[in-house]
């Protein structure tokens, strides 16, 4: 069982890597997002605590996540976990360490997935799906070929994320800086740390991952 965090700003690729590792290894991506909607209907105590302070319009507290983290980790996982948008801070990863250690398990890699802004800026805001079928697009490196239909299913329903902006971006990218980069030193602090090139096509993104997981064995 392998348990990892990838790290990278928005748009880096950790969604679509994190699921590559779920269809070809079996592993369990657990989505900080995910989790909290799961939690309105679960019916587990650490469930009904998220759910209370959602309904009143609060931030779920780092304790309740935590939890939540704890009740998926007691479910066996034949090929481990992938933790993605936690930890995001300092203090977030020091509780993730003393659970993990707790529960006699430990993080077996920290994959960090590096890009340059001004290219991530280029591939997010070109980017656009069909709300059909979910296929995307790029306007530079993946356009339809016949402009505003989809390749896929003919549909003509083209959208584009009202957050996949340059002002929405680069906002996104600093908040992103400030609270999580930090995270880079930390585990690199403590010999976990390993990097990609998250601009890579998605093929050697893939098998770059799968080195650094390879390699703990």
């Amino acid at each position: 069982m392998v348990n990892v965090i990838l790290l990278g700003p928005p748009g880096a690729g950790k969604g679509t890597q994190a699921k590559r590792l779920v269809d070809e290894r079996g592993m369990v991506q657990l989505s900080t997002g995910d989790m909290l909607r799961e939690a309105k209907t679960s019916g587990s105590e650490m469930g009904r605590k998220a759910a209370e302070v959602m309904d009143r319009g609060e931030l779920v507290t780092d304790e309740i996540v935590i939890g939540l983290i704890r009740e998926k980790l007691s479910t066996p996982s034949a090929g481990g976990f992938i933790f993605d948008g936690f930890p995001r801070t300092l203090p977030q990863a020091d509780a993730l360490a003393d659970l993990l250690a707790q529960m006699g398990q430990g993080l077996d890699a920290v994959i960090e997935m590096q890009v340059d802004d001004a290219a991530l800026v280029a591939r997010i805001t070109g980017r656009y799906t069909c709300g059909n079928c979910g296929a995307v697009y790029h306007d530079q490196t993946k356009p339809t070929a016949t402009p505003g239909v989809c390749d896929a299913c003919g549909s003509t329903d083209l959208r584009r994320r009202a957050d996949d902006t340059e002002a929405a971006l680069s906002k996104r990218l600093m908040e992103y800086y400030k609270k999580t980069s930090p995270l880079i030193g930390y585990y690199y602090a403590k010999g976990q740390l390993s990097s990609v090139d998250g601009l890579a096509d998605m093929e050697t993104v893939s098998a770059e991952v799968a080195k650094v997981l390879d390699s703990g064995k």
